[in-house]
């Protein structure tokens, strides 16, 4: 009868163990399947740069060091192979856009411009976008880090 306890009790924990390893396969895999996501999404919002910036020349052609910035700014994008780079580079961006919507502020003949409004929408969809993956990242530093997960890294 003790005996019989202890394998029930061993096999609990044993499929404890399996059910929370798999768990935690699954949301690891999901988590790339996210950053992939995100990189997608981040390309597409590289592409829709150097079409704003070429609106914003045409009304402001005397702004060079703005659009030079944005440029170098989605040029160091490109070039991010790791989230650390990517997170830098898109803070560049977002402040470099900044300055370019800033720039625009200043042309009431621009903010009218069909094209430039439909560029800023698709920046500003872009946000939204990216809201899911991010949410799916965080839930997996949460359950890897998590006290009760015995592969939690140390």
């Amino acid at each position: 009868m003790t005996l019989l306890v202890i394998l029930i009790i061993v096999a609990v924990v044993v499929i404890a163990v399996i059910a929370m390893y798999n768990k935690l396969v699954r949301l690891r895999n999901t988590v790339k399947s996210s950053w992939s996501d995100i990189d997608v999404q981040c390309k597409k919002r590289y592409d829709l740069v150097p079409n704003l910036v070429e609106t914003v020349k045409g009304y402001a052609s005397h702004e060079r060091t703005v659009f030079e910035k944005v440029t170098e700014a989605r040029s160091m994008a490109m070039k991010a192979t790791n989230p650390a780079e990517m997170a830098k580079a898109e803070n560049m961006i977002r402040d470099t856009l900044k300055s370019l919507f800033a720039v625009a502020e200043a042309y009431p003949e621009l903010k009218a411009n069909a094209n430039f409004l439909q560029l800023q929408s698709q920046l500003q969809d872009w946000k939204i976008t990216l809201s899911l993956p991010g949410d799916i990242i965080m839930l997996w530093f949460g359950t890897i880090t998590s006290p009760s997960n015995p592969f939690r890294p140390t």
